[in-house]
């Protein structure tokens, strides 16, 4: 009996020591990592864990953080979503800029994707706005690991967020501010933007991506196989009373086409 105890309080510094502060534990993971539900149960009654929902935790103390959410989605359930878009580019410091208001936090999911309720439910310390679409062909294609307070998660590259950018033009986002962004981005690596062109399904964003990449000028667009991409055929008007960009087949409005 003592020898159990002393088991289930070496268990206990393990989870108050090695995981994360803010991280969500899910239940069903906790088993897998040694801890079964009844072990769960007796922490929650003890105070050390509390409950965020069903089948969802956090350890007495911590705070709800979107960080600790998304980290426990991606690694423990292994639900593909992620921080993407804007939101990456400004992780990545390059969407630095001041806005006049506060831009909700992007999240990225596949279109058939549940989310847990424990998920949904919570109020967060961000807010978000989840966005539900299939842009590759590869959906894990540019994800890379980063870590916010502490918690690993994953989340768009650079090259990546600009395609979701532009994938989410016009209505969604504006044309303007997604060309200032391509702007700031002059050392993406052209290997690993073929990659992403090759692998994105949406006609339209591929081809505003490398109009702006061109006309921005960067130094990495003259190393890009366009004729490995599929660029469609026929045109895509963006805005009513547009100029054309004959190159591109694209209809966007007069101060973007000069």
């Amino acid at each position: 009996m003592v020898e159990r105890q002393n088991t289930n309080y070496s268990k206990l510094g393990k989870l108050m020591q090695e995981f994360p502060k803010n991280l969500v534990l899910l239940s069903s993971w906790l088993v897998s990592e040694g801890y079964p539900y009844e072990l769960q149960q007796r922490y929650r009654k003890s105070g050390w864990l509390k409950s965020i929902g069903k089948g969802a935790m956090l350890k007495s103390g911590d705070s709800l953080l979107l960080s600790g959410a998304l980290s426990a989605i991606q690694y423990q359930a292994n639900i593909n979503i992620h921080l993407g878009g804007r939101s990456a580019l400004e992780l990545n410091g390059i969407a630095h800029y001041l806005q006049l208001t506060a831009p909700k936090t992007t999240l990225f999911t596949l279109g058939k994707t549940k989310l847990p309720t424990w998920f949904v439910n919570n109020k967060w310390d961000l807010d978000y706005k989840l966005f539900k679409t299939s842009l590759f062909k590869d959906d894990t294609v540019g994800l890379v690991d980063y870590i916010y307070a502490g918690i690993d998660m994953k989340i768009s590259s650079p090259g990546r967020a600009m395609l979701e950018c532009l994938s989410l033009c016009p209505n969604e986002f504006a044309l303007t501010e997604a060309y200032e962004l391509m702007e700031g981005l002059p050392t993406l690596r052209p290997k690993q933007v073929q990659e992403l062109l090759e692998e994105c399904r949406s006609i339209k964003t591929k081809r505003l991506f490398l109009y702006f990449a061109e006309r921005a000028n960067h130094s990495w667009f003259k190393y890009i196989d366009n004729a490995k991409i599929d660029l469609g055929s026929g045109n895509r008007s963006l805005v009513n009373k547009g100029v054309l960009i004959q190159k591109y087949n694209l209809v966007l409005p007069k101060e973007l086409s000069l």
